[in-house]
């Protein structure tokens, strides 16, 4: 029997991808509504900011389980990932997003995991013209072929707005129960959450940290002095104040906790920096180090530390049990923060 064939009382599996927000959420139960079992797949990197509200009781993937009862899957973006930040075929939102193609991206992986779970059909939660880059009419277009799904991939927010997909045509999906959504506006979705007693209230999922401007320049500078692209580099970008000087990069802490993240999150060749006998951060000291970029990144440590003198000795090091190097500096003025701060 062939996917179209199957019937209603063949055990029709949709796959959703699932972010742990509304959208997603709502998209879910339309699909179980008509007795279509639902397994959800969650994706996730160093980029995404959901975390911060997943843990909140009234949000998250969490409430996939405990009020749909619906298992959640999870892939990682691999380091593949990244090359498609470095170059994206279909460009960039606002800053470093590339939101088309990793909307791509994500349903051609979703398309390989479909198999492992025997599902019918890949659904998402995406809704027409609520995203400026990537869902608006041409974008959804673009990704359903781009990702192999033209044709196949259900969005059943907006699916009124859209042309049926094969299995609405085929009778495997009762279009009239689906929605026609289209703008920014989530009120429909949260008023079918409340009435299905899913939550009360919305609250915005994290988002991408790739949309952030400062983010994005930290982002750009690892792809500029990086040919070898890892996701495990990407974490050590969200902590500290960064700087930049030549083929040197220099993160310097801001409190006791990112100081600690900092050393757990070095390579074994960065030096470790701190200024001796005085409370202050830990600078990390990564790349081609020379003696002028080592001076700067002593002075940077200094200025940022409690000392309120003028001058002092910072400590260096790659075993941070044991930084036995020192060098007397001159703190950083103004200028020398401006000019190497990304």
């Amino acid at each position: 029997m062939t996917e179209i064939e199957k019937t209603k009382s063949s055990n029709i599996v949709g796959l959703g991808l699932v972010s742990g927000g509304l959208d997603s959420l709502t998209a879910c139960l339309l699909i179980q509504q008509q007795g279509i079992e639902v397994v959800g797949l969650n994706f996730k990197s160093p980029f995404c900011q959901c975390d911060k509200v997943l843990s909140h009781s009234d949000c998250g993937l969490d409430l996939f389980s405990d009020k749909l009862g619906i298992k959640i899957h999870t892939i990682t973006k691999g380091d593949d990932y990244l090359e498609i930040v470095r170059n994206p075929k279909f460009g960039y939102g606002k800053n470093l997003n590339p939101c088309i193609d990793c909307r791509i991206y994500i349903l051609r992986k979703a398309k390989e995991f479909k198999t492992k779970v025997n599902a019918d059909f890949i659904f998402t939660g995406e809704v027409l013209n609520q995203r400026p880059k990537s869902q608006h009419m041409k974008a959804l277009q673009i990704v359903e072929k781009e990702s192999g799904l033209e044709g196949e991939l259900l969005r059943p927010l907006s699916a009124l707005q859209l042309k049926p997909t094969i299995f609405e045509t085929q009778g495997l999906i009762d279009r009239s129960k689906l929605l026609g959504i289209r703008g920014r506006s989530r009120k429909t979705q949260l008023e079918l959450a409340r009435a299905n007693g899913l939550l009360d209230d919305y609250f915005a999922c994290g988002g991408c940290l790739l949309t952030d401007s400062n983010f994005a320049r930290r982002m750009r500078d690892y792809l500029n002095f990086n040919e070898d692209l890892k996701m495990g580099d990407i974490h050590i970008l969200k902590q500290g104040r960064h700087y930049r000087f030549k083929n040197t990069k220099i993160i310097v802490g801001r409190n006791e906790i990112e100081n600690n993240i900092l050393l757990q999150l070095r390579k074994p060749n960065d030096l470790i920096m701190e200024i001796k006998d005085i409370s202050g951060p830990i600078t990390i000291v990564q790349g081609d180090i020379t003696q002028e970029s080592l001076q700067i990144a002593a002075s940077l440590t200094l200025r940022h530390s409690d000392s309120k003198e003028s001058k002092g000795e910072i400590i260096y090091g790659k075993d941070y049990r044991d930084l036995n190097n020192s060098i007397h500096i001159e703190r950083s003025d103004d200028e020398i923060l401006k000019k190497y701060l990304l």
